[in-house]
């Protein structure tokens, strides 16, 4: 039912804003790409303003060499892009906005498009209307052109307005093409294409008996580590609970996160306008990152 939506906007070639490739780097050889986060990443305000404002007191306090630098230009990459991908229109932007990290999320969104010059208006999700046009409407019953939706695209496919979606004039960020990107059967696809590259890992779907006994099973549309497990030569080492599942699984090699005195670190890479400009780190005592995990600051020295 949305597949000519979503090829639409992929022809319509319709702007990016932003993403994080999650990736497992100990240091040593190439870093492995986990996942791409392509549809609804969080953890942006920690990557682009708080570790900046902790490598500069970091610096006042000596506690890092005044030298040390971080790889970090998503605050100003961010005002550059909405500036490209909203010429001429009122942004409305859209979450559960009561839900605390994605409010905040939001809030710190709409500043940067507000940087950039754009007129904003925050909105939850729920409280978007559809008008008997078949135009979906803000609360004023202002027309909704152009939209940036902290709110997966598989819901929106299934909520009781998704029928509406390919009617309506509205112009969402992420667009309807990064559906296919935040789908986790992406990983076997990337692997038929680029065997062997250095960055990625095999990957099969349940059917398949390539990877054998150790694998990570992961459910399609799973985020922040729901349902994940961790499978070595047929035992499953560690597992999350969470709703995800009934899509369908996919499998990746095992190649677990480094351990640094029981800590495990995952690297995210940030795109902004499909251009890497950050790094971040989250860790936990779990091998599987969840939303829970720390959030830490990085410096090059």
């Amino acid at each position: 039912m949305f597949w000519p939506l979503i090829s639409a906007s992929w022809h319509r070639d319709d702007p990016s804003l932003y993403g994080r490739l999650d990736l497992s780097f100990g240091g040593n050889g190439p870093a492995k790409l986990l996942e791409y986060n392509a549809d609804t990443p969080t953890s942006i305000f920690e990557a682009a303003v708080f570790q900046w404002t902790w490598l500069e007191q970091a610096i006042v306090r000596n506690i890092i060499p005044k030298r040390a630098d971080q790889f970090n230009s998503i605050h100003e990459r961010l005002i550059e892009g909405w500036k490209k991908v909203c010429t001429g229109h009122q942004l409305h932007l859209a979450g559960m906005t009561e839900n605390e990290e994605d409010a905040g999320t939001l809030a710190y969104l709409e500043d940067t498009a507000s940087q950039a010059g754009l007129a904003t208006t925050l909105i939850d999700i729920e409280e978007i209307g559809l008008r008997d046009d078949g135009q979906f409407v803000d609360l004023d019953n202002r027309t909704i052109e152009l939209a940036f939706k902290l709110y997966p695209w598989e819901w929106m496919f299934h909520d009781a307005f998704g029928a509406n979606l390919a009617k309506a004039a509205t112009r969402w960020i992420e667009p309807p093409w990064k559906a296919i990107l935040s789908n986790k059967g992406i990983l076997p696809l990337l692997w038929e294409m680029f065997p062997n590259h250095p960055n990625l890992l095999p990957a099969d779907d349940p059917e398949a008996a390539r990877l054998g006994t150790s694998f990570v099973r992961k459910p399609l549309y799973s985020r922040e580590g729901a349902n994940v497990a961790l499978v070595s030569a047929g035992t499953t080492l560690v597992a999350q609970d969470g709703p995800y599942g009934a899509e369908g699984f996919v499998r990746q090699a095992l190649a677990p996160l480094p351990n640094f005195s029981g800590q495990y670190p995952v690297i995210g890479s940030w795109l902004v306008d499909h251009t890497p400009c950050g790094l971040s780190i989250r860790e936990d005592e779990n091998p599987i990152t969840g939303n829970t995990s720390r959030f830490l600051p990085h410096a090059i020295l």
